[in-house]
């Protein structure tokens, strides 16, 4: 496992993103674990958190493509902080473009925050997590209405690796449906075999009882990518 996929689950865990236990999803579906990407809330946090994406970018799409678009409004934050990433880790330029919820009718007019999307841009969509999809089903038309533009794929911090609205993943049914590659920085079960009585600052984190828990809701609801 690269460095950088190990050093962002210990800052998962750290910053109490990723949190093992019991807890119920939006689904209704009862998890071992949670992540919530809203834990990132300092300047350090984002600072880190957007060297981690930057690098699972490149890792990969590369660096050919022009836009980083981040959909309203976690997406903002993280296509903001991974820009100034690419620039710093890579010396690339690449324009950060999200959503607004509503249209604005003055000034800054329009439903797009930052760069407008021009034909033939080559763009990266950049989420916190993805369950079953629903986001991307109200970006993509927002994106195609803009431009006639490339999507290349898109990037999540984390693949749950469980069943999305059907029998494949989330990330595997976005694949089929629209076209374009999508992969995460890190995925459950890399998680899982770093953390597995591993401790890590004085903390086990995932002790024989939660990965018995997580064994048998991957049994249940998993998926192999």
């Amino acid at each position: 496992m690269e460095k950088y996929k190990q050093e962002f689950i210990e800052f998962m865990v750290e910053s109490q993103v990723l949190k093992f236990g019991e807890f119920t999803l939006k689904s209704g579906r009862k998890s071992p674990f949670f992540m919530n990407a809203g834990g990132y809330v300092t300047g350090a946090q984002l600072r880190r958190l957007g060297e981690y994406y930057a690098k699972a970018i490149h890792d990969n799409y590369g660096l050919d493509f022009d836009v980083l678009f981040g959909p309203a409004y976690k997406g903002i934050p993280l296509s903001v902080a991974t820009a100034m990433a690419i620039s710093e880790l890579y010396g690339k330029e690449i324009r950060y473009c999200s959503n607004r919820k509503e249209v604005k009718d003055h000034g800054d007019t329009g439903i797009l925050l930052g760069s407008k999307l021009r034909a033939g841009d080559r763009v990266v969509i950049i989420e916190d997590v993805t369950t079953s999809g629903k986001s991307i089903e109200e970006t993509f038309p927002i994106i195609r209405a803009q431009a006639d533009v490339e999507i290349l794929g898109l990037i999540v911090s984390l693949n749950r690796m469980e069943r999305g609205q059907g029998e494949r993943s989330a990330l595997e049914e976005i694949r089929e449906k629209y076209g374009f590659d999508a992969n995460a920085i890190v995925n459950m079960e890399e998680v899982v075999e770093y953390l597995f009585n591993r401790p890590y600052k004085g903390q086990i984190y995932i002790d024989d009882q939660i990965k018995a828990a997580l064994d048998a809701y991957y049994a249940q609801y998993g998926v192999k990518s």
